[in-house]
């Protein structure tokens, strides 16, 4: 069985056919959040430590991280990118103990995330390109460690799945040439938004099998991609996994974390019963009123799409009498007793000082 070990200083990852779902959380990434770049800009990291924490308590195995802002003030990454990077690596693993994916387009940024990170970290990514084949593949060499190969090259990203399947096989072949054996490379096919291409999920699907079968790797991907542009992206998005899952992939890049209700949504909310005529009790919270009307929770959890993976690794036996799916059932902690562990902190161990 193919299996690809990713490690902090204290946890391992193992992402394998045979193993659960691997859930690599997305959260710390600037892009497309403007908010967390002008934070990160400014030297605030408090969203990083939130999202860090919060991602782990849903179930995330392993956490990416990317520091991708161009900063208003110097916009040459290849400057800003590797301290911030360095910064970012240090602050998560000293907040919690999941193994990490360090993550960027910038072959510097790498390397500083890889100097600081523990144990043995995934890197994101490789592609089919000569250039980055050339930059990131000795890097993988020299610290030992798996790395996300991408399926585009020079030509761009095809839409025919064939010629994904090729590049995917020429980055394993040239993974060899450098002592990279086929296990520590994780294939992502690349999935297409099914709103613009109907047989993105056929595709995907079959992609995958094929990796599996004809190269032996274990395989990823951006999952929100397949609902991009649709309405109701939570349930394109929790069908997809599953199927994914049960063509043989074998860890995701996503959000395993449901966003809290905000007070203007359920602000609205209370005016639309009240106004059916529904006399609401004086002392009922904003949590149990979330909780009654089905809007949610006012506080960060797992989403949905992580009840969809704990079933689907209880239904293909990759969660052995269903322990963590009714462990994940279970009532919430009281309020004052989320997320503690021993050292009452994500993963258990105390925060550096």
């Amino acid at each position: 069985m193919t299996r690809t070990i990713v490690e902090s200083k204290s946890k391992t990852a193992i992402i394998g056919f045979d193993q659960p779902f691997c859930v690599i959380g997305e959260r710390i990434n600037p892009t497309g959040r403007k908010k967390l770049a002008a934070e990160l800009e400014a030297g605030d990291f408090s969203t990083v430590e939130r999202d860090a924490v919060a991602q782990v308590l849903a179930g995330a195995t392993v956490l990416d991280i990317n520091a991708g802002v161009v900063y208003n003030s110097n916009p040459n990454p290849n400057e800003t990118e590797p301290p911030l990077m360095r910064k970012i690596v240090e602050l998560v693993q000293g907040l919690v103990d999941v193994p990490l994916c360090i993550d960027s387009s910038v072959p510097g940024a790498l390397e500083a995330g890889l100097e600081v990170a523990e144990g043995r970290p995934l890197l994101n990514s490789v592609t089919g390109e000569e250039e980055r084949l050339e930059q990131i593949l000795p890097l993988v060499k020299k610290y030992n460690i798996p790395v996300v190969a991408i399926s585009n090259d020079d030509t761009g990203i095809s839409e025919d799945p064939d010629v994904r399947f090729a590049v995917a096989k020429k980055i394993v072949e040239r993974a060899a040439d450098f002592g990279i054996p086929a296990h520590d490379i994780v294939v992502d096919p690349l999935v297409m938004p099914v709103g613009a291409m109907g047989t993105a999920g056929l595709q995907v699907f079959a992609l995958v099998r094929r990796l599996r079968e004809e190269l032996g790797v274990n395989t990823t991907c951006g999952a929100s991609n397949i609902s991009f542009g649709l309405p109701n992206r939570h349930g394109i998005n929790n069908a997809f996994l599953p199927m994914a899952m049960g063509a043989g992939m074998t860890s995701a890049i996503m959000n395993p974390v449901a966003l809290p209700v905000g007070p203007k949504k359920i602000a609205e909310k209370r005016a639309e019963v009240e106004a059916t005529g529904i006399v609401l009790p004086a002392d009922m919270d904003d949590e149990a009123f979330c909780q009654m009307f089905g809007l949610g929770s006012t506080k960060a959890r797992a989403g949905k799409e992580m009840e969809a993976i704990r079933a689907a690794n209880f239904l293909t036996n990759n969660d052995p009498h269903g322990g963590e799916w009714i462990k994940f059932n279970k009532a919430p902690a009281k309020e004052g007793e989320e997320g503690r562990g021993r050292g009452g902190r994500a993963g258990g161990r105390r925060r550096r000082a």
